[in-house]
């Protein structure tokens, strides 16, 4: 599965715009594969991404907005529930994949005289 994240190109709110570039910036510096799915450029794909939010993470009035990412067809969650899992470093849990193993090649140290 190939993570989604809808976002909507157009928006005129810079709040949203930082969301979204938070999320890809991220995902582009961890190396993990994803899409990017323009809501704005598609009504279909708009449609399909509020259908398939939970009822519970839907807004009391209007539409979610973006970001919204899923893993494939499974939704993962909004900007709120990325930073958090960012924070408390569970991102891969968050977005359903597999933690990656990091290697420790050694250590670096720095001696001031």
């Amino acid at each position: 599965m190939v993570i989604r994240v809808f976002i909507a190109s157009s928006s005129g709110f810079v709040a949203i715009k930082k969301k979204q570039q938070d999320v890809v910036r991220f995902l582009e510096a961890n190396k993990i594969e994803f899409e990017e799915v323009d809501i704005t450029m598609s009504e279909e794909q708009r449609q399909w991404m509020y259908k398939n939010v939970p009822p519970e993470k839907k807004p009391a009035q209007g539409n979610p907005l973006p970001p919204q990412i899923f893993n494939g067809d499974r939704y993962c969650g909004d900007y709120d529930s990325f930073f958090e899992s960012k924070e408390s470093n569970t991102v891969f849990s968050f977005l359903g994949l597999k933690p990656r193993l990091t290697s420790k090649v050694g250590k670096s140290y720095l001696i001031l005289v």
